[in-house]
């Protein structure tokens, strides 16, 4: 058993996200993208599959009575080189402008994986992101993921697939 669990810690896995997740859907006939390669389809793919990577999680921990919190969380409207990083267009042309003019500092978005990383009151499975305007700003509350997140078969499909892809399996 790893030290921090022989320990007795509330050990903890956040896993992040973005709000952009809630667009995203699991594409495991192109799963990397190699046939038709979108940015944003992507980018939304990613944060779904993290959502649902997340959740499965828990559910494994919860299943094995293993004693890790797998949580989850996203910061809203942060500043980040995201839109430097892109291959331009609109969206990037969005997203600078959004950074310029809306979004809220790098730092303040990281409130959402604190809370959901040292809160006493923290619960297996929760999702934690700005709770005000459009899940974009305000402080950190639970959220709920939505259904599509929820979905039990595509997250273990997508644990299998990805254990498969990258040789590492977990045992509980």
């Amino acid at each position: 058993m790893p030290p921090l669990l022989s320990r007795g810690t509330d050990a903890r896995v956040v896993t992040v996200s973005s709000e952009a997740y809630r667009g995203g859907a699991i594409d495991f006939d192109d799963l990397n993208g190699e046939r038709s390669y979108q940015p944003l389809r992507y980018y939304r793919q990613s944060k779904f599959a993290n959502v649902l990577f997340g959740l499965e999680l828990d559910r494994r921990l919860r299943a094995s009575q293993t004693p890790v919190t797998s949580v989850l969380a996203h910061p809203g409207l942060a500043t980040t080189n995201l839109p430097a990083s892109g291959s331009g267009g609109p969206v990037n042309l969005v997203l600078r402008l959004a950074n310029a003019l809306v979004a809220k500092s790098a730092e303040d978005g990281a409130r959402s994986q604190l809370r959901a990383a040292t809160a006493s009151d923290v619960h297996g499975g929760q999702f934690f992101g700005p709770g005000g305007l459009a899940g974009m700003w305000g402080p950190p509350v639970p959220l709920p993921p939505g259904a599509r997140a929820t979905d039990q078969e595509t997250a273990r499909r997508l644990w299998t697939v990805s254990t498969d892809l990258t040789g590492v399996s977990y045992e509980f």
